[in-house]
């Protein structure tokens, strides 16, 4: 038996949307980004790779869903020093925490293939009700008959809402590190 070479879709607004189901997001193919302020002058960014999740699409669109979870120890911002202090106690606590997570609760302002994704993202033990503004990137089949999706996502969230109050004063004026951190996400997800 051949693998598939079209995915099962529909069309829906304009849209080439898949047919409902549950989609697996593949850790391979997924990143959660970040980007923070660093001496008041710059930015450092980031990202981490141990991305899982799920996507169930509804045979409402709006009714779709996410899952995922980020394991916090695949933190990467390519300097091992600032990592390792990302890590511990004064930021993500990954020994306590070993985990970030998002639950959706609601699709709004859909407008072509962007929406916003309404949802719970609890970092630490604290968990806050956030907005991400999401591109559907659309779907397709890979070259092992696999149907898949994708999306990126950004939002802006306050550290210090979850708990994230690290900082150091500058002689300068200001501080070490920026409260607010911009998320960036791109995923790939299978049909399970």
């Amino acid at each position: 038996m051949s693998a598939p070479t079209t995915a099962s879709t529909r069309n829906w607004n304009g849209l080439t949307l898949p047919t409902p189901g549950v989609f697996a997001i593949d850790t391979a193919h997924a990143r959660a980004g970040f980007v923070a302020r660093h001496l008041m002058v710059s930015k450092v960014r980031g990202g981490f790779s141990g991305v899982t999740g799920e996507i169930t699409v509804a045979e409402d669109p709006i009714a779709s869903s996410v899952t995922a979870t980020i394991d916090a120890s695949t933190i990467d911002t390519g300097q091992a020093d600032r990592d390792a202090h990302l890590k511990s106690p004064d930021f993500l606590d990954v020994e306590k925490f070993p985990t970030l997570s998002f639950r959706s609760k609601r699709i709004a302002n859909v407008d072509g293939n962007t929406f916003t994704l309404v949802g719970d993202l609890t970092i630490k033990d604290v968990t806050r009700e956030v907005e991400l503004e999401v591109e559907y990137e659309g779907v397709a089949v890979n070259p092992w008959g696999k149907e898949v999706i994708g999306f990126t996502a950004r939002t802006e969230i306050d550290r210090e809402d979850f708990g994230i109050t690290w900082n150091v004063a500058l002689e300068t004026g200001g501080v070490l590190v920026g409260k607010k951190v911009t998320i960036e996400i791109e995923a790939e997800a299978i049909r399970q």
